[in-house]
């Protein structure tokens, strides 16, 4: 464990390097940041980081980082909770909770509970009421390089009292550290998707990707604007075993296949920051603002039912 740096808070962020099976990673204490990841022998990450944590303290906060306490956005910032209402920060354009908010996982400096030349456990503690949420929560997280190329993420989440918790992590991927991801080839294991409104909320409808711009089932390449990312792609109605729902594969020829547990996958092109399209999003989770849409995947977590979600990242 070495510094990366000091927050603007005066609070110390250190780097844990793990290196194993031909694979590398670096993970930062703040918002449980995977900042680096490479094969040996290559030049370049195929996650994108920034070296300041000055830069993850402003524009690229959520670049790698465990987002929530409940990922993506919640409609009005409002939900019901064990048939309660609570209202949370609106910190998207004064309307929506994004990513639990200004002082979500992302912003959390972790703690580091155990590490060694393969793995790292943090952990971070929510306390009651935090962000408006209820329940005095405990998140960890577990990084580890489990076969060769592989790298493993085990969240598992505990509360006291009825909560919601949808954490996701949200690296943006480039297989060829290049300026821009047109022209990878995507396939997404998905039927269907949901398509949202102008602030990028699901409009409650379920639509099959079939004959449409959004079914990448048999694999395509990314053509910016054909359409436009910023959707869920629905891979299940719950949280199931571990299986293989997307593949990217760089003109260069290096692949990346992404397994989860979980029943959504968030996809964003990354269209709003220079350079344009430089990595893709892609955030395995809960599908978004599910507690004010009917039928969606429940999202709430109980006392005595701690939950376990695992991502796993192969590449070759």
């Amino acid at each position: 464990m070495r510094e990366f740096g000091t927050t603007s808070d005066g609070e110390t962020v250190h780097a844990i390097d793990l290196n194993m099976e031909g694979l590398s990673a670096t993970v930062l204490t703040r918002g449980g940041i995977l900042q680096d990841l490479r094969l040996d022998g290559m030049d370049h990450s195929l996650v994108l980081g920034r070296e300041n944590l000055a830069d993850y303290e402003g524009a690229h906060g959520y670049f790698g980082a465990l987002v929530g306490p409940v990922a993506n956005r919640l409609r009005d910032a409002t939900a019901r909770i064990g048939g309660r209402p609570f209202h949370f920060e609106k910190n998207e354009n004064g309307k929506t909770l994004l990513h639990g908010g200004s002082k979500g996982l992302h912003a959390k400096i972790w703690n580091v509970d155990e590490s060694a030349d393969d793995r790292v456990i943090l952990s971070v503690n929510l306390p009651d009421g935090e962000g408006g949420m209820p329940g005095n929560r405990v998140i960890r997280a577990r990084y580890e390089i489990t076969a060769p190329g592989t790298l493993r993420l085990t969240v598992t989440a505990e509360t006291d009292s009825e909560t919601l918790i949808n954490v996701a992590h949200h690296g943006y991927w480039n297989m060829d550290g290049s300026d821009s991801v047109a022209g990878h080839v995507l396939r997404i294991a998905a039927d269907h998707y949901l398509p949202v409104d102008g602030d990028t909320l699901p409009t409650g409808v379920i639509r099959p990707v079939a004959g449409g711009a959004f079914d990448f089932r048999n694999g395509k390449p990314f053509t910016p604007g054909a359409p436009d990312l910023d959707h869920n792609f629905c891979l299940s109605r719950a949280r199931t075993e571990l299986r293989d729902i997307l593949w990217l594969t760089g003109e260069s020829g290096r692949r990346m296949v992404m397994a989860t547990t979980e029943p959504g996958l968030q996809v964003f092109d990354h269209r709003d920051m220079a350079p344009l399209h430089h990595g893709l999003a892609i955030e395995a989770q809960g599908w978004p603002d599910a507690p004010n849409c009917p039928g969606f995947p429940d999202i709430s977590l109980h006392p005595g039912e701690p939950s376990t979600q695992i991502t796993e990242w192969r590449f070759s």
